[in-house]
């Protein structure tokens, strides 16, 4: 199981923290079992969940051209119908996934194309199974182009989530392949990703258990017509 480096300063700062608590506890005559139960277990279960939390498995992306994956581990919150007026420009599917604490947060691609970091968008701290934090809440917004239909994916914040990380370069355009790690979102987040209505036909429902870069939610309506 691959773990990402950014679990290191939390690493860290379990071990500072506990190692500081163990020397005052032990200039008050602590005992040794007291030690172990009020500083390293919990230090052990802390380190043990930051290991588990910024794990990053590899997945097996489809091979299917008419195919849209999931671009985070989670459940599907909602599917909705609206018009996306600033950057897609035209109606859209809205597909909503609710991350837990619990899942997989590294972000993948739902598309292979051209992919352009539109910018960090100051906002609120809503809980993210509210339906207004998909607008209202702080977020990153990522503009995935291909040959046949476009993507807009938004890492949205949580109330407990540090922060939404995109990793590629943020000054120019650069290709990404269908299932490619693309992000991070920290302690329980929301995607979204705002696919062209007349592009394509949504087969997941809101409910279902997804897996970035692996679980397909929707597919092309037509391989052959170009966007």
């Amino acid at each position: 199981m691959l773990i990402r480096p950014e679990v290191m300063p939390f690493i860290v700062a379990v071990a500072i923290i506990f190692g500081l608590l163990a020397l005052v506890l032990r200039t008050r005559s602590c005992s040794v079992r007291r030690l172990i139960w009020f500083c390293l277990a919990p230090a052990l279960v802390c380190a043990a969940y930051f290991l588990f939390f910024f794990r990053n498995p590899d997945r097996v992306t489809p091979r299917d051209p008419t195919a849209i994956v999931a671009g985070a581990d989670g459940r599907v919150m909602s599917v909705a119908c609206l018009k996306e007026d600033k950057f897609m420009k035209t109606d859209c599917v809205r597909i909503s996934i609710f991350l837990s604490l619990f899942d997989v947060h590294v972000n993948r691609a739902p598309i292979e194309g051209r992919s352009t970091f539109l910018g960090y968008f100051p906002g609120k701290r809503l809980f993210t199974f509210q339906e207004k934090s998909s607008e209202l809440n702080q977020h990153n917004k990522i503009l995935i182009e291909g040959t046949r239909t476009r993507c807009l994916v938004n890492q949205i914040v949580g109330p407990v989530c540090r922060r939404v990380v995109y990793w590629p370069d943020h000054d120019k355009a650069v290709n990404v392949a269908m299932g490619e790690r693309i992000g991070m979102m920290k302690f329980g987040s929301r995607l979204d990703m705002y696919l062209p209505a007349n592009d394509v036909d949504v087969i997941c429902k809101p409910g279902d258990i997804v897996r970035a870069g692996e679980t397909i939610v929707a597919r092309l309506k037509d391989s052959e017509k170009p966007r």
